[in-house]
């Protein structure tokens, strides 16, 4: 099974360089017919938010259904993908962003909550504390 790099998923999905992006498609659609998934890790979907966000300014709204539509297709496979998806929600509902849902998501998933935080905004989402 393949993995890829942040870089490769983003010029598949946005195809903002031309070339670049015809080699991701191209790739992708490689191991696709080989008969394999294409491995996402944790780390890239976080890097993933954060470029669709700062780089491409997409909405919070456009993000999670960019990042939901990810997760229901059967030719990629998530690292951590039930924390992935916990993150998301918790990022969908409340106003802490996607990198402090996730590392609360993925702590609690590890049996290791709550997170503890000194960010305010972090410690009201559901598995957070804030240390005073």
């Amino acid at each position: 099974m393949a993995a890829i790099d942040t870089n490769i998923l983003v010029r598949f999905l946005i195809q903002d360089d031309e070339q670049q992006g015809h080699l991701a498609r191209r790739l992708i659609q490689l191991v696709l017919a080989q008969g394999e998934t294409v491995f996402i890790p944790v780390t890239v979907i976080l890097e993933l938010e954060w470029v669709l966000r700062s780089n491409f300014l997409f909405s919070k709204s456009q993000v999670v259904e960019l990042i939901s539509n990810l997760l229901s297709t059967k030719e990629l496979e998530f690292e951590s993908e039930p924390s992935v998806e916990i993150a998301l929600e918790l990022f969908r509902n409340h106003a802490a962003d996607f990198a402090d849902c996730l590392h609360i998501a993925l702590a609690h998933r590890a049996g290791h909550s709550p997170l503890w935080t000194f960010d305010k905004t972090a410690g009201k989402v559901v598995g957070a504390k804030i240390l005073k």
